[in-house]
């Protein structure tokens, strides 16, 4: 289950991007209380970003991993 946050700029944490990304089209991530995993477009630091639970986002990098 994800949140939907309308301006990630707002939450006060600390986002990252990969060191695989390039300058463009990137993701940015950020930890949030509670175990949760922020997700927002770099091109758009003050725009929406998701938040997804610990166990989705654990899913989801899995699945990132395996090339899914």
């Amino acid at each position: 289950m994800s949140k939907r946050i309308t301006d990630s700029s707002a939450l006060g944490v600390i986002w990252t991007a990969s060191s695989h990304s390039g300058n463009t089209n990137c993701v940015e991530a950020a930890a949030l209380p509670g175990g949760h995993t922020a997700v927002r477009d770099s091109k758009d630091p003050a725009g929406p970003a998701l938040a997804f639970g610990a166990a989705p986002w654990a899913v989801f990098l899995e699945r990132v991993r395996a090339g899914n």
